[in-house]
């Protein structure tokens, strides 16, 4: 195909912007979460009845899978008619980064339609295939238009946790997630340049900021969505570690100071707002990257994950007072974060029309 998303008007929404729904992929991976996994179908239950209210919950689910489900969100007191199955099967329920990447055109009566993405398991493990699968298996039944994300004459690999969105155009990223020429390499032989062009070609953005560093812990080597987040078109939130014999302290300082020198898309600072850190969370030797920014923005509710830990409050306050136009709650995360991820990386919203 010649013409790119952006040659045919596309662009990615911001997430606060009207969704029609909600993906998820149930759990079912039980290496995922080793020796945790009985807790874990439980946290996608409390997740969904938050997003329900608002949106259709359309679940990715193969038959066998899909009754556990169906059994759990009963009993978490779900509408099951909010709830919609997709029999796909799937590797893992990481659903931020396999699933579909929904773009739209502006015009009226809109048009959504699909980006096929190429994932290949963050460039770290080997069984991705089924998960890869998933756009073109959702597009087909949606019946909606998909697209095919390239990078010169190759497909292009993007994982959604690795962008965050303002939806005028400006786009945040690392790079260390997607330009790091050794450890997991997602497009080899690609730089900044050709980056940054298939961003704005397949995400209809003009305007691509680079952060340094991720996360210590994030087996994704450096996504943003553990590090920061849009909240409204001009303000982000950014963790900061207060410790400075963190490990965290420095990349996260730089990071800040990165984003107080860049601009928006119309030429206008960042207002740069900070998040804490909840206090070191391991799974034996390994450091397991909590972090408050993982919360995802559905149309009834912002879901935050939470760590039993004294800063859980504070964020939550911080962000209830930048947005102010539907609640936002808390849902446990510690056994969830075990996996490497929380809501925002099981998570992936479908724009309303």
């Amino acid at each position: 195909m010649d013409k790119t998303p952006a040659d045919l008007g596309f662009h990615m929404p911001a997430e606060w912007e009207p969704h029609e729904a909600t993906w998820l992929g149930w759990p079912h991976n039980k290496t995922d979460w080793p020796g945790k996994f009985a807790p874990i179908p439980w946290v996608f239950g409390e997740m969904a009845r938050k997003i329900a209210p608002g949106e259709i919950v359309r679940i990715i689910a193969a038959p066998d899978v899909r009754r556990q489900a169906e059994r759990v969100l009963t009993r978490a007191g779900v509408d099951l008619a909010k709830i919609e199955f997709f029999n796909f099967a799937t590797n893992r329920g990481w659903t931020r980064d396999f699933g579909p990447f929904f773009v739209k055109k502006d015009m009226q009566p809109g048009e959504v339609a699909i980006v096929k993405f190429r994932f290949n398991a963050w460039a770290r493990y080997a069984n991705w295939k089924k998960d890869d699968a998933v756009p073109v298996r959702a597009a087909k039944r949606l019946g909606i238009r998909m697209i095919p994300a390239m990078i010169g004459d190759k497909d292009f690999v993007l994982e959604g946790g690795s962008i965050d969105v303002n939806g005028k155009g400006t786009v945040l990223t690392t790079e260390e997630c997607l330009l790091d020429p050794v450890v997991q390499v997602r497009n080899p032989g690609f730089g900044k340049q050709e980056v940054e062009q298939a961003l704005r070609e397949n995400l209809g953005v003009t305007n691509v900021l680079w952060l340094g560093h991720g996360i210590v812990g994030d087996d994704t080597h450096g996504h943003v969505d553990d590090l920061c987040r849009f909240v409204n078109p001009k303000t982000v939130v950014i963790i900061q570690e207060s410790n400075p014999n963190d490990v965290n302290y420095r990349p996260l300082h730089e990071n800040r100071e990165r984003l107080e020198g860049m601009r928006l898309e119309d030429g206008s600072k960042i207002e740069v707002v900070s998040l804490p850190t909840p206090s070191p969370l391991y799974f034996d030797d390994w450091r397991l990257p909590a972090s408050y920014a993982n919360f995802y923005i559905s149309n009834a509710a912002v879901i935050v994950p939470t760590f039993n830990d004294p800063n859980d409050r504070v964020a939550l306050g911080i962000l209830s007072e930048l947005i102010t136009d539907r609640p936002v709650v808390g849902i446990h995360a510690v056994d969830l974060v075990l996996g490497f991820g929380t809501l925002h990386c099981l998570t992936q919203q479908q724009p309303a029309r």
